[in-house]
């Protein structure tokens, strides 16, 4: 069994058996109808099936996502962000999406870590364009304060790392400057070379203080960081250059980066992950904030 196959169906039981099952056929009737070929799987798959091919010779990637929700969430979201460095969205069909594909489609972790400082600059430029889309009707996408909202159960995390979290969250929430419609998962692995230019795929979409974008580039790309030597020192030079790239309060990306790490770490814990790799990044965090 792939580990593809265990994600899912340890995600979604006797349904994601079914659902395996079912690709297939789903992939012969959306190849039929959006008259694809060439189909190849996708290495390193996560929680959709991914595929790369041909629509009349033009390259194209085809996802198969489970969660149709999740299906019409990344859809609205890169059609918000349509014009502002996104991959554009072709068209879609019961559970399956099809995309432009990026040529050469590498990512910015291929040249990693010595491309550093250069990832640092793709990455605020990425999201100085992504924040520019224009703002959606209210209620259109979900705001930071309802992901956050689930840090106020009770979890199997510290007990001081949790109510640090808490507290961060709370007043990072509150408004300062007009909240951005952000992609949410902003990281090494979702920024692809296509031509002479970058572009962003799969966007969460969700509206909030724009200096939470950085936080899971911060934090990536993963699990290679946690390798890195003096890895404190290593972050804290990546936060005060992304600081002054994107003019923001260096103090606040520092408690996203703990406040996010928390809320990665309960994720896993709610998916039943291993969140060792966030817990890690948690200490380290949490170690910085009083002297930043």
């Amino acid at each position: 069994m792939s580990a593809y196959e265990q994600t899912i169906i340890g995600l979604y039981g006797d349904e994601g058996k079914q659902w395996l099952a079912s690709l297939p056929n789903l992939i012969k009737k959306v190849s039929l109808a959006w008259e694809l070929d060439s189909l190849k799987v996708m290495k390193n798959l996560s929680y959709n099936y991914v595929l790369s091919g041909f629509q009349h010779k033009k390259p194209i990637i085809l996802k198969l996502i489970f969660d149709k929700s999740a299906l019409q969430d990344e859809v609205r979201a890169l059609k918000a962000f349509a014009g502002y460095g996104v991959i554009a969205v072709l068209a879609q069909m019961d559970n399956a999406l099809l995309l432009e594909q990026a040529v050469t489609g590498l990512s910015i972790k291929n040249d990693w870590p010595k491309n550093e400082e250069e990832a640092i600059e793709i990455v605020c430029d990425c999201a100085r364009r992504l924040h520019q889309a224009p703002i959606p009707k209210r209620g259109e996408f979900p705001h930071l304060r309802d992901w956050f909202s689930i840090l106020h159960k009770d979890w199997s995390i510290p007990k001081v790392y949790l109510e640090k979290a808490r507290e961060l969250s709370n007043i990072l929430l509150q408004p300062v400057n007009e909240d951005k419609l952000l992609h949410g998962d902003l990281h090494h692995e979702n920024i692809l070379r296509h031509g002479d230019e970058w572009l962003v795929i799969d966007p969460k979409g969700v509206m909030g203080d724009e200096a939470y974008e950085l936080a899971a580039f911060l934090q990536n790309p993963m699990p290679e960081l946690l390798k890195i030597e003096a890895l404190p020192v290593f972050l804290s030079r990546r936060i005060s250059l992304s600081a002054t790239l994107l003019n923001l309060d260096k103090k606040r990306i520092y408690q996203w980066c703990f406040a996010q790490a928390i809320l990665s770490w309960v994720w896993n814990l709610e998916d039943g992950l291993d969140p060792h790799y966030f817990a890690r990044l948690a200490d380290i965090f949490f170690s910085l904030l009083d002297k930043n």
